[in-house]
């Protein structure tokens, strides 16, 4: 079960604390390494890749350091596609085992500049394939109930980060709706970016025109500051904005919640959004609206142009250069390229190569990954069209609670993509949005997901801040 020691301070508060008494931070590593551990005796397999040699390091070499920062011994859990110096990242994935990059990326180099501890690698589904983090070796159980999903991709980040009774944070990566989809499931608070407002140099890819690196904590305050450190100018990244998010009230007067989107969730989680919604309306207006064209094009346009992006990032890994490698045999390339990824891509990883191969094809690009590509600029242009009205557009996170793990087994792979219905228009759009525990329903949490124009963070962070209030 979850723990049911809640701290009531935010990351900010413990940074200031560790500032001046270096022994809070010794005792806040020494109890949260003792939680990562039971939670791996326990078998609940949120932490892909822990070194306690490196972490213990890290405090010492932080106690003899000039520089206090802003997360000043906060131990953050990281998820396995962000690549941490030294470290086995591999992404969830069989054949990128034995990677450790020679470099950190950006937002992990950030983190360190402001005193953070890099406690561990956390699950994921395999290159961020998947909506319950069941595509991969090790699967991730929901503390409110072991036999559910944390939710994908970043189950690991969302699942510790309920997990554990300590002064903690956590980042993830969104490419569809990873971030927020285990926020949802786990009854944490997440905040996933504009795209290219954080970035991208050393996260592994999954789709590049849509993957983001965003943040977990257990409020809206740590979540944002979080953001705040990993936001800003890389010159790495030709995607990155040069922006930088400060969390400060922004204006949330006028919201409409996404009708089309909410029809379509289970009576139990539109019950526990509704009521709400309904204790927010102190505070904000809130009208309906409908995108008919994002309920009805988004998940085909997302699936298109992503599977499309991962098989052309995926085919480097060719059992050359890094990651599984064996006895060619004096076989062909192709031979020996083809037993490489047969053995170790899953069933999902292969699917989606497969499919966004064809999509791309002389013959079939112009059919489906160009005609998607321009549907996204119409949804796009859509939701411009709803924040020319409104300040924030709210939807249920995640159409359901997290699901057992027997009844993930007996969907399709069309019924699995459909659960993303929710959460993929503000990925494929690039918009920035929210997800923040809105209550429980039979003992599971259900999330509340605000969305943001682009580049509008501080409406979310002021958003989070109501939705804690009530």
């Amino acid at each position: 079960m979850v723990n049911e020691m809640v701290l009531k301070e935010t990351l900010k508060y413990f940074a200031e604390q560790a500032r001046n008494d270096f022994s809070a931070a010794e005792e806040n590593l020494h109890k949260i390494i003792l939680e990562l551990k039971a939670s791996e005796n326990k078998g609940l397999n949120y932490i892909e890749t822990y070194d306690e040699e490196n972490v213990r390091t890290q405090l010492t070499q932080l106690k003899s350091s000039e520089k206090k920062g802003r997360l000043f011994g906060v131990p953050i859990t990281v998820k396995d596609a962000i690549c941490v110096k030294g470290v086995e990242s591999k992404a969830g994935s069989k054949i990128l085992t034995g990677y450790k990059p020679t470099f950190d990326a950006t937002v992990i180099t950030k983190l360190k500049e402001e005193g953070a501890i890099i406690l561990a690698k956390t699950t994921q589904d395999e290159f961020g394939f998947g909506t319950f983090n069941t595509n991969t070796e090790k699967v991730p159980k929901n503390p409110f109930d072991n036999e559910r999903s944390c939710g994908g991709s970043s189950g690991g980040p969302a699942g510790f980060t309920a997990y554990t009774s300590r002064y903690h944070g956590a980042l993830g990566e969104s490419t569809g709706g990873s971030i927020a989809c285990p926020s949802s499931f786990c009854g944490v608070t997440s905040l996933t970016p504009t795209y290219g407002l954080v970035s991208r140099y050393g996260l592994i890819d999954y789709a590049n025109s849509m993957d983001k690196v965003g943040s977990v904590g257990r409020n809206i305050d740590d979540a944002s500051l979080l953001l705040e450190i990993i936001s800003g100018a890389d010159e790495k990244d030709s995607t990155n904005l040069g922006e930088e998010f400060i969390a400060d009230e922004g204006p949330t007067q006028k919201v409409a919640i996404i009708k089309d989107f909410f029809d379509n969730c289970d009576d139990s989680v539109k019950k526990v959004v509704q009521a709400k919604i309904d204790k927010m309306k102190e505070f904000i207006q809130v009208d309906e609206i409908e995108l008919p064209l994002n309920i009805k094009y988004s998940l085909a346009a997302y699936y298109i142009i992503a599977t499309s992006e991962a098989s052309t990032n995926l085919a480097k890994l060719s059992g050359l250069r890094y990651g599984k490698q064996k006895d060619p045999e004096g076989k062909h390339f192709d031979e020996y390229f083809s037993e490489i990824r047969s053995e170790n891509f899953t069933e999902e990883a292969k699917r989606r190569i497969i499919l966004g191969t064809f999509a791309r094809m002389s013959g079939f690009r112009d059919a489906y990954y160009l005609k998607a590509m321009k549907v996204r600029t119409k949804l796009i242009n859509e939701f411009k069209s709803a924040f020319s009205k409104y300040d924030l557009l709210l939807t249920p996170t995640m159409p359901i609670v997290a699901p057992k793990f027997d009844a993930i087994e007996q969907l399709t792979p069309l019924q699995n993509y459909a659960m993303d219905l929710c959460t993929v228009p503000a990925n494929l759009a690039g918009l920035p949005h929210a997800s923040c525990n809105a209550g429980m329903s039979n003992g599971m949490p259900v999330g509340l997901m605000a969305i943001a124009p682009h580049l509008a963070e501080t409406r979310l962070y002021s958003f989070g801040r109501i939705m804690e209030m009530k």
